[in-house]
């Protein structure tokens, strides 16, 4: 039986907190001889527009969606009102309570916090969110590691986070040794620019 990773989308997520992971998952799914699939879900079942004005297509609405074996919530601008939208929350109440996984990127920890995944846990969020998520209690808040696992829970930090966490994870499900070939078919080998050479020309 096929098993199955779903994103959740919201308006005015953040790209790269679901793409990313999407990425990931999906190169993972691909290689695995229809072992894994990853999904996309919205409330409705339409296609949600991130806050960058990329719109993605879901896959399942909230009613149709098949119970998931992961559950990734990314971040974004929307997270602050989808907070109070009970049908997320008790759509990733539900899911996330039978999930083999909870995960999240970002601000997505929030929403997490509100389901009840985080109480009594360590987790991280965005830097910039950090003293929020403190706010909110009942959570130990990591501010220095770029994902937190705790239990079947794992929060990734800022957006590009999530690609590392969603890396561990494949690792987690499967083996190092896949999880290393999904990211050299991604080539995924961070290495930031020297800024302080920026501008300069580069020799010949």
């Amino acid at each position: 039986m096929t098993k199955t990773i779903g994103i959740v989308l919201f308006p005015d997520f953040e790209d790269l907190d679901a793409i990313g992971p999407k990425e990931v998952f999906g190169m993972f799914a691909m290689s695995s001889n229809g072992e894994w699939q990853v999904v996309t879900v919205s409330q409705d079942g339409e296609p949600v527009r991130s806050f960058l004005g990329t719109t993605i297509g879901a896959d399942h609405s909230f009613g149709d969606c098949p119970q998931l074996d992961v559950l990734l919530v990314p971040g974004g601008l929307g997270t602050r009102t989808e907070v109070d939208n009970e049908a997320i929350i008790g759509f990733v109440r539900k899911q996330g309570g039978a999930a083999d996984w909870v995960t999240s990127v970002c601000t997505g920890a929030f929403l997490l916090h509100r389901a009840g995944f985080l109480e009594g846990k360590r987790a991280t969020t965005h830097w910039g969110a950090v003293e929020l998520l403190r706010q909110e209690g009942n959570v130990t808040v990591v501010d220095d590691e770029r994902w937190v696992r705790d239990g079947n829970v794992i929060t990734a930090a800022g957006v590009s986070a999530g690609i590392d966490m969603a890396l561990y994870l494949v690792a987690e499900l499967t083996s190092g040794d896949t999880a290393k070939r999904v990211q050299q078919m991604m080539e995924y080998y961070p290495k930031p620019p020297d800024f302080a050479q920026a501008g300069e020309e580069t020799p010949v």
